[in-house]
């Protein structure tokens, strides 16, 4: 009976960690230095991926204190001077943000021409069907849904980067006879950046660092190289920002954390 009990014992020693990694519904690599990539799997819990919104700005770890989720990372653009959104958001099927109702965005002369095209920018969704069945996916705003499914929950950022970086079509760049006259997002350039995909129905978040600052083309490159189907960018420079119990992230200069108004979160 002891060395049946012991065998007991040294079985569930061995196996404990391996269960508790099976049920964990995120992890974390770091690869390379300064880049971090969050492999997330919902299904593995009861873990629900769901936007964030709040009414006066605050940073990534002011919520991540106030909220206790497992991680939560910046999303959306915002404009700080009114604090209105730029980015569609939407949560339980309810659009919450919406960037037609910044007057200083849909009153901008010189973007006029353009209102459709940053209106029209690439989204993450979290779809579920009448079953309760999630999907995931990230596509143009205007874009249809998939059949069977509604729009749970949706933040919209850009620009698309996976399977094709769309720079020019969302309005992160503009063209003039064939030469780059203006940029958003310093999207030629190289800054911290915070991306998010899809592959076989599983998240990944993309955080580069302060430490390993990419451009929009290399952060695709690079979504690319981990073999995602789908990949968009979130905002990014100071507002690259993440926060769970083993990784805290700031982009900000001088280490003050930006304050924001959109965020995704695990609960």
């Amino acid at each position: 009976m002891r060395r049946i009990l012991s065998f007991l014992f040294f079985i569930c020693l061995f196996f404990a960690p391996i269960m508790a990694y099976a049920s964990c519904p995120y992890k974390i690599v770091q690869d390379p230095k300064g880049v971090y990539v969050i492999e997330v799997n919902p299904a593995k819990s009861r873990a629900k991926l769901q936007p964030v919104i709040v009414s006066e700005l605050e940073t990534n770890n002011d919520v991540y204190k106030r909220l206790h989720p497992r991680f939560i990372v910046n999303a959306g653009f915002f404009d700080p001077k009114n604090q209105k959104t730029v980015s569609y958001v939407v949560v339980n099927g309810e659009v919450i943000l919406d960037p037609k109702q910044n007057e200083n965005l849909m009153n901008n002369v010189a973007l006029k021409p353009y209102i459709d095209k940053i209106l029209n920018r690439s989204e993450f969704r979290i779809l579920e069907n009448e079953k309760g069945k999630i999907l995931y996916d990230i596509a143009a705003h205007n874009d249809a849904i998939s059949e069977g499914y509604k729009i749970k929950h949706a933040i919209q950022a850009g620009p698309m980067l996976v399977p094709d970086l769309k720079l020019e079509e969302e309005f992160f760049i503009l063209k003039r006879d064939g030469k780059i006259i203006s940029e958003s997002a310093s999207s030629l350039h190289k800054y911290a950046r915070t991306a998010i995909g899809i592959k076989e129905n599983n998240v990944y978040i993309i955080i580069a660092t302060n430490d390993a600052p990419m451009t929009l083309e290399e952060v695709a490159n690079f979504a690319r190289s981990l073999g995602l189907e789908k990949a968009m960018a979130f905002d990014g420079g100071g507002s690259t920002s993440f926060d769970s119990q083993e990784l805290h992230i700031i982009s900000e200069k001088d280490n003050q954390a930006r304050k924001l108004k959109s965020f995704l979160m695990l609960k």
